[in-house]
């Protein structure tokens, strides 16, 4: 098979694209706790729109489960609703349920560390991992602006780390492999 870079246009869009979602990434570290509030309100409105969608299906469709899907449609409408209202309250209670999962989460792992079935570098493995998770989870709940700016920080990585590699994809010109122009068959 002959290789051939990728088309031009498609290697300025990843360029393009990766310059920009690395200039929204810096944005977002910039102020990685409204990024992570502005994420919430995104969602929520998302929400909204499964909401009305799952009243439409409970209206228009026959059968038992019509006025389930009308209801459960109601109840997204009214927590995407309060969501919209106060993302700031939401991203809060979201960010205090996660540290409490967490937080039993490392218990759990220090408990199962603990239990005899492990030992040596695993034991102590599973030990500092349930730790780390447990003071992570209290330095949450104790500022849960913290926590906020923390999940804001790894979505802003994440999407640095996305944006350098579609603008080096873009500038490398993946090959792209042309099916039936074997040299050698």
């Amino acid at each position: 098979m002959l290789s051939q870079k990728s088309p031009s246009w498609l290697r300025a869009a990843q360029i393009g694209l990766g310059a920009l979602i690395i200039v929204l990434s810096l944005f977002a570290l910039a102020s990685p706790a409204i990024t992570y509030i502005s994420i919430i309100l995104i969602l929520a409105i998302v929400l909204f729109f499964v909401g009305i969608e799952e009243i439409l299906v409970g209206i228009f469709s026959p059968g038992k489960s019509r006025w389930a899907n009308i209801g459960l449609g109601v109840l997204v409408l009214i927590f995407a609703g309060l969501a919209i209202s106060y993302p700031a309250t939401t991203a809060l209670i979201i960010i205090i349920f996660i540290a409490v999962a967490f937080l039993i989460n490392g218990i759990a792992r220090i408990i199962e560390g603990f239990s005899g079935k492990h030992s040596g570098a695993s034991r102590a493995f599973l030990v500092g991992v349930g730790a780390l998770a447990i003071a992570l989870s209290i330095a949450v709940l104790v500022s849960p602006f913290f926590g906020a700016a923390l999940a804001g920080i790894v979505i802003a990585v994440g999407l640095l780390i996305t944006g350098i590699q579609m603008v080096v994809a873009g500038f490398r010109g993946r090959k792209v492999s042309v099916p039936g122009t074997a040299v050698n068959r």
